[in-house]
């Protein structure tokens, strides 16, 4: 497996590194930490880092949902780093699963089993197993190392979790911070080898729509104007949702990454997503939905009563949105979806959140790109992050350049990308070993010591 020892550190420490990582993925899986029951894992990682000496912290607003950070302190002066995870997972439904999703099942091809295993107990364990390694080699750094594990990510709702953190404890506010949402290969149609560095993530701004008619009695369809079958149409006009694209920075910095510089400027922008997208299947569906302000259709809304035409009837749109882009752009993308030839209703459903990036510059994008190179023979493909990390949180509060990367190599792309928020989640435990070495090299190299 790929390493990058420093002179002092033996082999026999990598090794313990990579059985640590491992051992600590599978007691973490083992634990349901089901949005709501985070506690427990903040308490294995503290009792695990205190062993190998370092400083740890459980601070909790609710004592069932505990943060944990732990710290090597720095020598002086100089940039910071976190090591960041989240601790909670999605609800899994054993009925679905080849194994049990909390028994941390490891098979005989080297594949760990569990809900977690990629989403992302595999990167906190690893994360943890890094620090651990650090401490037990006396190093220091000469600016912190943090390492913040956080409830409720996948939910937020309760602000319990990095969005109460930030306010509470300005301590946690670092030069660099490492998280989920990267470190997927592609090996392109061109013969490039790619790998997924998440610079930033799109935000989120729920929006509804309600058709309107007139009530009436369900006995009589004609009587009435029934809103359900005008609610029909409309869906017909958002269809699955996607997103006109727009030229956006973050959505030309991919762009310029995967067809070369001035891509939009030669192609267009709408035959640069359609080039780009062709060069791997993942593209084909990623890319797009990444370029601009998509509108899933998830929720509907109709009658309370069956014999009951409405005068109202909803769907709920899960739009989400490009850094920089404003509530009023949103409902402006779905009435020009819609059209105003019918009756309806546009609001938004909850407040948006909004999503932001750091730069695809300076030393830790310098360091993934070495990395990357050295060790997987890849080039780093900068993109947004569709979903939601609590990165965003960092940049917003503390200006933190945060990434998404946690290298995968042996696991393909395409289980990774299926685990998430799905049943039969699993990674091959060579890739948490080989995370476990990447963070203690970025640690090293970032902070020197």
């Amino acid at each position: 497996m790929p390493s990058d020892l420093p002179p002092d550190e033996p082999s026999a420490e990598r090794d313990l590194r990579h059985a640590e990582s491992v051992a600590l993925a599978r007691d973490l899986i083992r634990i349901d930490s089901t949005n709501g029951n985070e506690t427990p894992v903040a308490e294995l990682l503290a009792d695990r880092l205190a062993s190998a000496g370092v400083e740890v912290e459980l601070v909790a607003r609710d004592p069932a949902r505990a943060n944990l950070i732990a710290r090597i302190p720095g020598t002086g002066a100089g940039p910071s780093l976190a090591l960041v995870g989240h601790s909670d997972v999605v609800p899994a439904d054993p009925r679905d699963w080849t194994h049990p999703p909390f028994a941390g099942v490891l098979d005989d091809a080297g594949y760990l089993w569990g809900r977690g295993a990629v989403d992302m107990k595999n990167e906190v364990a690893a994360r943890a197993a890094a620090m651990a390694s650090l401490a037990r080699s006396g190093w220091r750094g000469r600016g912190d190392l943090l390492l913040v594990i956080v409830a409720d990510e996948e939910d937020g709702a309760a602000e319990v979790g990095m969005n109460w953190l930030v306010t509470q404890r300005p301590d946690i506010a670092t030069t660099y911070a490492l998280n989920e949402g990267g470190g997927f290969g592609f090996r392109l149609a061109d013969g490039r080898h790619m790998v997924e560095v998440s610079v930033g993530e799109k935000g989120t701004c729920p929006v509804r729509v309600d058709a309107l008619g007139e009530a009436g009695h369900a006995s009589t369809p004609t009587v009435g104007d029934n809103a359900v079958p005008r609610l029909g149409e409309l869906l017909r006009r958002i269809g699955r949702g996607e997103p006109e694209p727009q030229d956006h920075p973050a959505v030309r910095t991919m762009l310029d990454a995967l067809l070369g510089d001035g891509s939009v400027d030669r192609l267009g922008l709408a035959g640069a997503i359609d080039s780009a997208s062709r060069l791997h299947p993942v593209l084909r569906d990623s890319l797009p939905s990444v370029a601009g302000t998509t509108m899933a259709p998830t929720v509907l809304h109709g009658s309370t009563a069956r014999n009951v035409m409405p005068a109202r009837a909803g769907v709920e749109l899960d739009c989400r949105i490009l850094p920089g882009t404003t509530e009023d752009e949103v409902i402006a993308a779905v009435r020009r979806r819609l059209g105003d030839d019918l009756p309806y209703e546009v609001y938004l459903a909850e407040p948006a959140v909004h999503g932001n990036a750091s730069g695809a510059s300076g030393a830790l994008w310098d360091l993934v790109s070495t990395w990357c190179a050295e060790h997987l023979g890849a080039a780093p493909m900068p993109t947004l992050c569709s979903g939601f990390t609590d990165s965003v949180y960092l940049r917003r509060a503390f200006g933190t350049v945060a990434y998404g990367f946690s290298p995968f190599l042996t696991t393909p792309t395409e289980v990774v990308e299926a685990g998430y928020h799905n049943r039969d989640e699993r990674i091959h435990v060579d890739d948490i070993a080989l995370s476990a070495d990447f963070h203690a090299f970025a640690a090293r190299h970032l902070l020197g010591g």
